[in-house]
């Protein structure tokens, strides 16, 4: 380590102390992300992963850290009571980051009641626990879509909860229980809500690596609807680095827009990502393109007002070209990093 890098750690250790920080789902895409970045920018830290390993997570996004003392996995699921229950009341956490949820959009319009349940009422079992650990502050990963739709106005965190499919849903009414906690009882909780994150080790479900995966497989991007829903695209590290922004700065009882500051069609986005695995000419594009039928409800943008985030020192890094970049180039080196089916035999890829 260096001379600076010592430095800093140091400086961290002095401003919060030692600590010993759960993160929900964190064998997840965005999961897995924060908890390396939390090791190495908190290395004397305990860090405690509860992950119930489902189709979309694996052990293998955090293989950098499975000789670590200081990290410890739990395999578990958040709406078992008994457990969450027993894991507060012998692990001394301190902060807590939940990220842990049911989280595909096309998936929710099926199993409506498993979302609500899981995301709900998991994100109230946590909770309980917390608080009757009097856990120091607790962080809610939310999302973008709980505004709903919007084509001109910036959502700002002030703006009304609309959200229109049931993933959505599940994540509004799982804020709601988290703010109750703030004023009923001035338990320290952040609710952020960011726009679409993307980057390696992606599941084959979202857009971007489901895109790459069919036209690594010689299959057209299947687009739903007109392909017009436009998306704010954040690279997987600055989302991490706004996450530990708040954790460190963060004021307790507010919620906090996390924005890109980059936005596409999806329709554009496939042809971008055509251009750069196939590298094929501008005239071939679209003979990659599949239009299928649209889902039932689908929001066309999600724009957000960062300027909370901005005001705290943080702001977006990574611009689109670097990050599509870096992404293509790790799934052309991890062809097999996800079962090969999972690019090819899921529902049509969403926005979101």
């Amino acid at each position: 380590m260096s001379d600076e890098s010592a430095n800093q750690t140091d400086l961290r250790k002095q401003q919060l102390g030692y600590k010993t920080v759960l993160v929900t789902g964190g064998a997840g895409f965005i999961g897995s992300h924060l908890i390396i970045l939390l090791a190495v920018k908190y290395p004397l830290w305990r860090i405690i992963n509860v992950d119930s390993l489902d189709y979309c997570s694996s052990l293998k996004n955090l293989k950098c850290l499975e000789n670590t003392c200081t990290y410890k996995f739990i395999q578990g699921d958040i709406c078992n009571q008994y457990f969450i229950n027993h894991l507060f009341s012998t692990e001394n956490i301190n902060i807590v980051f939940h990220g842990a949820a049911l989280s595909h959009v096309e998936n929710s319009f099926l199993y409506p009641s498993q979302f609500m349940y899981v995301n709900a009422e998991g994100t109230s079992f946590l909770l309980q626990a917390a608080f009757a650990a009097r856990v120091e502050k607790f962080i809610y990963m939310s999302t973008d879509e709980v505004y709903g739709d919007s084509l001109e106005k910036d959502f700002d965190e002030l703006c009304p909860k609309r959200p229109t499919n049931p993933y959505s849903k599940s994540k509004a009414v799982a804020e709601n229980i988290v703010m109750s906690y703030w004023e009923n009882h001035k338990f320290p909780v952040i609710i952020t809500r960011s726009n679409n994150v993307y980057g390696p080790r992606q599941y084959y479900e979202k857009v971007i690596p489901r895109f790459i995966g069919l036209l690594q497989q010689d299959q057209k991007c299947t687009i739903q609807g007109t392909g017009l829903q436009s998306r704010h695209f954040l690279y997987v590290d600055d989302a991490a680095e706004a996450f530990l922004m708040l954790m460190e700065r963060g004021i307790m009882g507010e919620i906090y827009n996390i924005g890109a500051t980059f936005e596409i069609p999806v329709i554009q986005l496939a042809r971008e990502l055509v251009k750069m695995v196939k590298n094929t000419s501008n005239i071939e594009l679209d003979d990659w393109l599949l239009f299928v039928e649209d889902r039932p409800v689908s929001d066309l943008r999600y724009p957000l007002n960062s300027d909370k985030m901005h005001k705290l020192g943080w702001k977006p890094k990574v611009p689109w070209k670097e990050g599509i970049r870096k992404t293509i180039k790790w799934y052309e080196e991890n062809t097999c990093y996800w079962p090969v089916r999972t690019a090819t035999n899921r529902n049509p890829s969403c926005a979101s």
